[in-house]
């Protein structure tokens, strides 16, 4: 089982690698040559109800899939009792 201390190292953690990887990130793409096809798409999820925007189809594909995929993992994560009680 593990400690209080340890989830909570872990989940600043993570937190800060976010930070970092939207940093990096940033950073190169500002310093590529600038180009005019921008992709953009994402999910909001309310409940168990995906609201989906995109302007490319692929973007909009891919994001139907990670959507489906976060609706599969919350529901093992939360509504779905692996030991019965």
């Amino acid at each position: 089982m593990m400690q209080g201390n340890t989830i909570i190292i872990a989940g600043i953690t993570a937190i800060l690698i976010g930070f970092i990887l939207i940093f990096v990130g940033t950073a190169m793409q500002s310093s590529s040559p600038k180009s005019s096809d921008v992709k953009t798409g994402g999910v909001i999820l309310i409940g168990p109800i995906p609201i989906i925007f995109g302007n490319d189809k692929s973007t909009i594909i891919t994001t139907v899939i990670m959507a489906i995929i976060l609706m599969i993992l919350a529901y093992f994560l939360f509504y779905r009792r692996l030991i019965p009680f």
